[in-house]
């Protein structure tokens, strides 16, 4: 899952110089991690609820906490997916 979900990143942010073995999955996606940001988000959340069927909601609490890396996003798709 994790690593289906690293290139689901690359492809929808059009990350060219990286590969999914680039990107650490505890790593933070945003800041010193990846490095992404608001725009990228929501991009990548409407990736995931057009692939997983998943909607993360922008105004929950712990959207921050989903996001903060692969592994993360993973757990709460996984989750979400029953």
């Amino acid at each position: 899952m994790e690593n289906e979900l690293k290139q689901l990143i690359i492809d929808t942010l059009d990350l060219e110089d990286i590969s999914v073995d680039d990107i650490d999955s505890q790593a933070p996606l945003f800041n010193d991690g990846l490095g992404l940001d608001s725009i990228d988000a929501l991009e990548l959340g409407l990736a995931i609820r057009k692939k997983y069927d998943v909607k993360i909601d922008a105004d929950k609490e712990d959207v921050v906490k989903i996001f903060s890396s692969v592994s993360t996003l993973a757990e709460y798709i996984q989750a979400a997916r029953g």
